[in-house]
């Protein structure tokens, strides 16, 4: 029987995708855009197992091909090369020889082999790739482990984000430092299953690249999966995941006595990732949070919780600062899952609006003030299951509209 697992799981100030032993980045700009550094490269001493998920939307940038094709052939990665500008995205012959240029560029500057190098892409779809500006400068990458090197590659691979997005968090297996650090961006064209988002998390844990998948599979559908901007899903969307084993702990699998310990520290660095996003929403004021309890069952949960945090009416009233639940009920009767609309409970922060489904008497003006808060909270109890879930996502500003219909000017 597997052991309940205890280590305490600590945040590590400042920490990011290089903290974890044996990783290093770097990033420059090499002129797709006009200022920020927009082509970085994370760099694994040692080539590292790795675990990928990608977007469900059926039209796919090229990068993602490629990085699928590396990971398959060996299970291992030693560096993921990335840039912002430009997407690759419905670029045809030429949009894939550019990125196993990308590919191979990389490999032959960093002495590795082709096959150990992921490529990651965003920005503008449908654009051919700048590779008379990409190629030489790959070249010029530094990489090293500082927090000025973690900095550079977090905003290389930014596009419309106002902040870069990292974490790390550490805990201890089999009386070993495990740590695992993460970088992310993604601001608009957010709907992960997933959005227009990259995500990369690094980890010294050792352990195999199919249980590496497995805590992968695991906790995306409860971070990543359950955070929302826009509705709109990406064609670049992807996160990958590189264990170098250089912790020292015994091997990891689902019989390991710490397992849960292994998933549970990921879980941190991706919700940790997941929300830092959904505040960076494009134009956002505030972050909103939707916790559901009673539903039939989990994934119902998050389901609905994803619905109501998705929902541009809600989005707007929470903008707003306007107490206007009936828009959340609303968006819990169309969420497709199993309710009872006579047992709703419904809370924003503290307040309570419903009870039984029936409205509770408060304060207007109190309820206002709790909405101009840069953190909100939704409550809903459906009271017909023991299902539980979270979604994140952000208010819904007249800046996106502003953003998104200037995007390519």
């Amino acid at each position: 029987m597997q052991e309940e697992a205890t280590s305490a799981i600590q945040q590590v100030q400042n920490g990011s995708i290089i903290t974890p032993e044996g990783f290093q980045a770097g990033g420059l700009h090499s002129g797709v855009k006009r200022k920020r550094n927009d082509l970085g490269i994370i760099y694994s001493n040692h080539p590292a197992n790795a675990a990928a998920v990608y977007t469900l939307n059926q039209v796919r940038a090229i990068p993602l091909e490629v990085t699928r094709s590396s990971i398959a052939r060996e299970g291992k990665l030693q560096a993921i090369i990335a840039n912002s500008g430009n997407a690759n995205a419905c670029t045809g012959a030429e949009g894939k020889t550019a990125a196993y240029n990308m590919q191979q560029t990389t490999a032959d500057t960093f002495d590795i082999p082709a096959h150990l190098v992921a490529v990651a892409s965003t920005g503008v779809i449908g654009e051919p790739m700048p590779t008379e500006k990409i190629i030489p400068a790959i070249d010029r990458l530094e990489i090293g482990d500082t927090t000025t090197n973690a900095a550079d590659f977090g905003e290389a691979i930014l596009t419309t984000d106002t902040f870069s997005k990292n974490s790390c968090y550490q805990t201890t297996i089999n009386n070993q430092v495990v740590t695992m650090g993460g970088s992310a961006k993604g601001s608009g064209m957010i709907e992960p299953n997933m959005g227009t988002m990259l995500a990369f998390l690094t980890t010294d844990a050792v352990i195999s690249q199919a249980h590496l998948q497995t805590a992968l599979d695991e906790i995306i559908g409860s971070t990543f999966n359950c955070i929302t901007v826009d509705g709109d899903t990406s064609t670049n969307d992807m996160v990958i995941t590189m264990a170098n084993e250089q912790a020292g702990n015994q091997p990891l699998s689902p019989a390991h006595p710490e397992w849960e310990t292994f998933v549970d520290l990921m879980r941190h660095v991706a919700e940790d990732l997941s929300k830092q996003i959904a505040r960076d929403g494009e134009g956002a004021t505030k972050l909103i949070e939707v916790e559901v309890a009673g539903a039939a069952h989990d994934k119902a949960a998050k389901q609905i919780a994803k619905t109501i945090v998705g929902s541009s009416l809600v989005k707007s009233a929470v903008f707003g600062s306007d107490a206007n639940w009936g828009r959340i009920i609303c968006a819990i009767g169309y969420s497709g899952e199993l309710i009872d609309p006579e047992q709703i409970d419904m809370q924003i922060g503290p307040i309570s609006l419903l009870q039984n489904s029936t409205p509770v008497a408060f304060s207007e003006k109190e309820a206002k003030t709790y909405l101009e808060k840069d953190t909100i909270h939704i409550y809903a109890d459906l009271h017909v299951g023991k299902g539980t879930g979270k979604a994140w996502g952000c208010d819904l500003t007249y800046d996106y509209v502003s953003i998104n219909a200037n995007y390519r000017s």
